[in-house]
């Protein structure tokens, strides 16, 4: 709890320094609106972290693995919307439906055929077949797909712009805040009020000892991948919608960051993964408001703040002892 207020009294700290320098080079402090529609630009921002991040903390909380190929199937499954929309002219929605639905499957396939064999094999081979499994994801679409990026075609009603009282944003940046609160509701209740999210919950404390009680451990992880992958597939797509291109190398980055999201908010807390994927959307972009000058190393905020986190709080804002509690 008290790191919890020290990361709190950071925060207040950086803001007010940022104020201060703001006032004194420019004589005028950033008006109430200015700060709104940064608000509004930074939860958009942050849900899209929040989505990848869930699926960061979820497959830690189970087998202790960071799985830094989830940052590529965010891309699959940005690939795979372009494709329906742009080849095959699907609706939006059942676009969103498919692509979700095989990127899913895409995540089960990928535990079942590299994950795991190595169930029983030390940390450091799950870490180093999940980079591998980047690499190759990454490197497949670049050749196959070719490395340019390719316009991504939006629904017109997903541009329509609003303003109001002063503040504008468009549809599709006010969706994605919706649209994850009410997967995290989602997620939650699978988590605390479904079999299986009593079963994901138990296997996070003991694998060996939900095998005994007739669980199959297996079954409950690749579920715990599926999930994790359709989250990525919905961030995948609103981030082609918000920035409308897709390629290859797409999920490096906002992969890095979600996980940065992951950490910053307790990795192994599906909650805390929604709260740092907005901590970390906000600061991206309200320091970049107050800095201009500084738009060059807004990718840099993310991880500096994680950095400061871990300093006061080394297990995340909403983060706990894992070998007492789990999500």
């Amino acid at each position: 709890m008290l790191g919890f207020f020290a990361i709190l009294k950071l925060i207040k700290i950086i803001f007010n320094i940022a104020i201060i320098y703001r006032y004194k080079k420019s004589g005028d402090l950033m008006d109430i609106l200015t700060f709104m529609q940064q608000m509004v630009n930074g939860f958009s921002l942050g849900s899209m972290y929040a989505l990848i991040a869930i699926g960061y903390t979820m497959v830690y909380g189970v087998l202790r693995l960071i799985n830094f190929a989830h940052g590529d199937i965010m891309m699959v499954g940005a690939f795979l919307a372009y494709t329906f929309m742009a080849v095959f002219d699907l609706p939006f929605p059942l676009t969103v439906l498919l692509a979700v639905t095989i990127s899913a499957s895409f995540g089960m396939f990928m535990d079942k055929i590299a994950y795991k064999p190595l169930r029983e094999a030390p940390k450091i081979s799950l870490l180093i077949t999940a980079i591998g499994i980047s690499f190759f994801l990454e490197n497949a679409f670049t050749v196959f797909l070719g490395g340019v990026p390719r316009a991504f075609p939006v629904p017109e009603y997903m541009e329509n712009i609003f303003n109001v009282a002063g503040v504008t944003f468009s549809f599709a940046s006010i969706m994605v805040p919706i649209v994850t609160l009410f997967l995290l509701m989602g997620i939650l209740y699978v988590l605390y009020k479904t079999k299986y999210g009593m079963a994901i919950r138990a296997l996070s404390f003991d694998i060996k000892t939900v095998n005994l009680m007739g669980i199959d451990a297996n079954t409950i992880i690749a579920l715990v991948f599926g999930l994790g992958s359709g989250l990525a597939a919905v961030g995948g797509i609103f981030w082609a919608i918000n920035y409308p291109s897709v390629e290859p190398m797409m999920g490096v980055l906002v992969g890095l960051k979600a996980f940065a999201a992951a950490v910053v908010g307790g990795i192994g807390s599906v909650s805390g993964a929604v709260v740092g994927g907005f901590i970390i959307g906000f600061t991206e972009v309200v320091v970049i408001a107050f800095f201009p000058e500084l738009g060059g190393y807004k990718d840099a905020f993310a991880f500096i703040f994680l950095i400061l986190v871990l300093l006061f709080k080394p297990t995340g804002i909403m983060g706990e002892d894992l070998e007492k509690s789990r999500f």
